[in-house]
């Protein structure tokens, strides 16, 4: 199957990667009106469950902007108009702006790539992380396993993809913490070996919308 992704790049801009959640504050706010895949909340201000059509992102300092599906369709007709970015009350000049429109096949493979966290992977729930605490390093490790290919199989189904083949996973992760809304969380760095074929630059997990989780295959 494949998907249609647009990534809009901002190169001569440098951003911190916690900048992201400040990137999806202003542009949704912005576009409130556009569209609620720009904020990933309903017309009654309720937050929609599905996998985010767009999300935000800061990779190597660079800001960037992810969409799959309707958001691909969406995001060069509101964002070829953008002159400049505020973050945090502070208004920075667009002077470049690169775009990438294409189609991306997902799916399951007979072979296993390799793919790298780009930003940290928040994998641990409020259920699933008293399972973590409780773990030895090998079912921390197994653990962590079933949520990544939880994940995935999230990520298939907010692309309407349903897979009937199983999908494995192996990781090598090293824990970090990091400020999220206040709290120290647990996140991971790492790599991931999979049968999934991903697209470069999606998130999965948590926070997707806000930079989390981002994956790039090993070349």
């Amino acid at each position: 199957m494949f998907v249609h992704q647009t990534i809009i790049r901002f190169p001569d801009i440098k951003l911190e990667t916690r900048d992201a959640h400040k990137l999806r504050g202003y542009f949704g706010n912005l576009f409130r009106e556009k569209s609620e895949l720009l904020h990933n909340h309903m017309g009654n201000g309720e937050f929609r469950y599905d996998y985010p059509k767009v999300q935000y992102k800061v990779i190597d300092t660079m800001p960037m902007l992810v969409g799959l599906g309707e958001g691909a369709e969406l995001l060069p007709r509101l964002f070829l108009s953008i002159k400049e970015l505020n973050i945090g009350g502070s208004k920075i000049p667009v002077h470049q702006k690169n775009i990438e429109s294409k189609k991306v096949k997902i799916g399951v493979k007979s072979e296993p790539e390799i793919y790298t966290f780009k930003t940290l992977w928040m994998a641990l729930n409020q259920k699933n992380h008293a399972k973590y605490e409780n773990a030895n390093p090998f079912e921390r490790d197994e653990l962590l396993q079933k949520i990544l290919v939880g994940n995935v199989l999230s990520f298939f189904k907010g692309m309407d993809l349903f897979v009937d083949s199983k999908i494995e996973a192996t990781c090598k992760l090293t824990q970090k913490m990091t400020g999220f809304k206040g709290n120290k969380m647990r996140a991971f760095d790492g790599m991931v070996q999979t049968n999934a074929r991903l697209p470069d630059y999606i998130g999965v997990g948590k926070q997707v919308s806000r930079g989390f989780g981002t994956i790039k295959k090993v070349p």
